[in-house]
């Protein structure tokens, strides 16, 4: 933070301009931890924090990032597809962690409060596509969003669908869950007024290709609005409904 520093010093003695400050700290810092540069200015640049991939880093890697974005200031932490001895291991190193098995999801410092007006929804197809749903709706939280879950509300029973009708045309963004077919992003894009974020998953019999056959479902939709992220990206796309949700 040193540099910060003098940089705020060099500011008020006229040597940098506010605009070139506010760039510079949009550009820096990073810490370098080793094994790791830790992003510490990704809210300042970004408007959401550093979120930590949890699959192939081991616990005390994990540990140490932790430390190293609450020493920033960063109060709360999200580390995705973290599975649950790692987890174990993670609390083992000093950290202290709640832990959704379902969703492999780890958080630390709890949620913040949502700083939003509108909401996200996300809505999966079956109960089967739960975990990536919870990704996505964890993720949503933890990025400041409101965050609604309408699960199991397939097609396959489209009155189930129906039935969260306020729910859907009420929210600011959606993230639908999918594998089989992947067709609710389609019929919520038909409902909603506001970007569907379509999230196909690998839920399926042989001929849906491990969530290929919902991704490609998915991309050719007939309905406006429906983009697409990668095969079980809950994250990927509570991510992007988010930025649309704070504007």
């Amino acid at each position: 933070m040193d540099s910060i520093h003098k940089l705020l010093q060099d500011v008020r003695a006229g040597a940098v301009s506010i605009d070139e400050a506010e760039c510079a700290l949009r550009q820096a810092p990073f810490q370098d931890i080793g094994f790791a540069n830790v992003d510490t200015h990704r809210q300042l640049r970004q408007g959401a924090t550093e979120v930590i991939y949890g699959e192939g880093k081991t616990a005390p890697q994990i540990a140490e990032i932790v430390r190293t974005l609450q020493s920033a200031g960063q109060p709360h932490v999200l580390i995705t597809r973290l599975d649950a001895d790692k987890a174990d291991a993670v609390v083992a190193n000093g950290i202290q962690l709640e832990y959704h098995s379902d969703a492999r999801v780890g958080i630390v410092g709890g949620r913040p409060e949502a700083s939003t007006e509108g909401y996200v929804l996300v809505a999966s197809a079956g109960t089967s596509d739960m975990p990536v749903a919870e990704e996505a709706a964890l993720t949503s939280e933890m990025l400041g969003c409101r965050t609604v879950r309408a699960y199991d509300v397939g097609v396959a029973g489209l009155h189930r669908t129906l039935a969260r009708l306020d729910d859907i045309m009420g929210a600011a963004a959606i993230v639908a869950v999918a594998g089989m077919e992947g067709a609710l992003a389609s019929v919520l894009g038909g409902m909603a007024n506001c970007p569907v974020i379509a999230v196909p998953t690998s839920v399926g019999y042989g001929a849906a290709f491990g969530g290929v056959a919902a991704l490609l479902s998915m991309l050719n939709s007939c309905a406006s609005g429906v983009t697409v992220v990668n095969i079980d990206n809950g994250f990927g796309a509570a991510y992007t409904a988010a930025m649309i949700c704070k504007g």
